[in-house]
């Protein structure tokens, strides 16, 4: 290679290096990404003590990955070009069979947090076990589909066994207050119970669970010939597609709308609004279709049903619930649901006042295990 050639090279490269870098300094800052569903870092201030602790070169470091420019399309040529190389696990998330992302979850069962969320649920459990009776709380972790889906992991995949952390928290429960969700999924793990590209499972999933709950919680739960089940959207790229990026088909969301429907009328803590309708059609419209379930994640939500029934729920839960609530809607006349990640009143405070006659606890196992909000269980 002679001098003129190595030349125009090094005059590319630095073309590339100081252009990128010129464009990153023009572009305007985005301060959340609609694909990832987070809100992005943003220039952290310069300080003096904040320079030295070392704090600040951390917080710039992800400042500049977040907005760095064309962000989106650069995880999904990493992805393409580890793809390339064979690589069957990217950034703790399975390549697995039959198209599925199936996240790894290293790293969470084993902390002080997984096993004090264990302690603080047995002590909720307890303490209104005698207040609530048997059959009338309950509680229902539900596994992963790392767990579920394990047949569909690629050779020689390796991760922790859900299996085990679920048996300490039944272990650690009151007789009687557990629904093993596990096996059920397990016996229905040829259909599709989990989203391909996102970290939730399906409609349908939550369908088999609450029918076994309902059973527990002596009612009749309706068979699924009684649903219509309506596919609302094909074109779903959830949380999994979102940390890979490349190409993926989308995922299909289905509803269940059962033959007699009631009517609704829902209340959100953090808004004034009035709604009637249990599905925000408005959400198929963006990144996150997943928010067609009562929009998103919210504090709390009153729901009152007129279905004549005299039990009123309260469900603490996270997200994994949202497709599993509007199958209660049939039972009781009232399902209230809080989400402690966001709920910042008292828990104990709340239950003396609505007088609800059944509680249940609905949460992924990851989730679960993850969550620092759960010592609000004692509040």
């Amino acid at each position: 290679m002679n001098k003129k050639q190595n030349r125009v090279i090094i005059i590319w490269f630095l073309i590339m290096i100081f252009g990128i870098t010129a464009a990153n300094l023009m572009k305007p800052e985005r301060e959340f990404s609609e694909r990832e569903n987070r809100v992005l870092e943003q220039k952290p201030d310069l300080a003096v003590r904040y320079f030295f602790s070392g704090a600040y070169s951390v917080d710039y470091e992800q400042y500049i990955t977040d907005q760095f420019i064309q962000r989106d399309n650069w995880i999904g040529v990493r992805t393409v070009l580890e793809r390339v190389q064979l690589r069957q696990e990217i950034k703790d998330i399975y390549f697995a069979g039959d198209g599925y992302l199936i996240e790894k979850h290293t790293g969470t069962f084993g902390t002080d947090t997984a096993e004090r969320n264990i302690s603080c649920l047995a002590d909720f459990m307890k303490e209104y076990l005698p207040i609530y009776g048997e059959e009338h709380i309950t509680a229902m972790v539900v596994p992963n589909a790392v767990k579920v889906l394990e047949e569909k992991l690629p050779p020689y995949a390796s991760p922790y066994d859900e299996g085990i952390y679920l048996r300490q928290i039944e272990e650690a429960l009151p007789n009687g207050t557990w629904v093993d969700t596990l096996e059920v999924l397990k016996e229905h793990s040829d259909e599709e119970l989990y989203y391909r590209t996102d970290h939730h499972f399906k409609t349908l999933a939550a369908y088999y669970i609450f029918d076994e709950w309902g059973k527990m919680a002596g009612l009749k739960p309706l068979d699924l010939a009684d649903f219509e089940v309506k596919t609302v959207s094909d074109e779903f790229l959830g949380t999994l597609e979102s940390k890979v990026g490349g190409r993926f088909s989308g995922d299909s969301i289905q509803v269940f709308i059962p033959k007699e429907e009631y009517r609704y009328t829902l209340k959100y803590s953090n808004s004034e609004a009035v709604k009637h309708n249990l599905y925000e059609m408005s959400a198929l419209e963006t990144k996150d279709k997943y928010g067609i379930f009562f929009g998103g994640n919210h504090p709390f939500v009153e729901a009152s049903i007129e279905n004549g029934s005299m039990r009123k729920l309260l469900v603490i839960k996270d997200s994994y619930a949202h497709c599993f609530l509007p199958f209660a809607f049939l039972d009781f006349s009232e399902v209230d649901f809080v989400d402690l990640r966001y709920y910042n009143e008292s828990l104990r405070g709340l239950m003396e006042k609505k007088e609800y006659t059944d509680v249940l606890f609905l949460y992924n196992a990851a989730g679960f295990a993850k969550d620092v909000n759960l010592g609000k269980l004692r509040n």
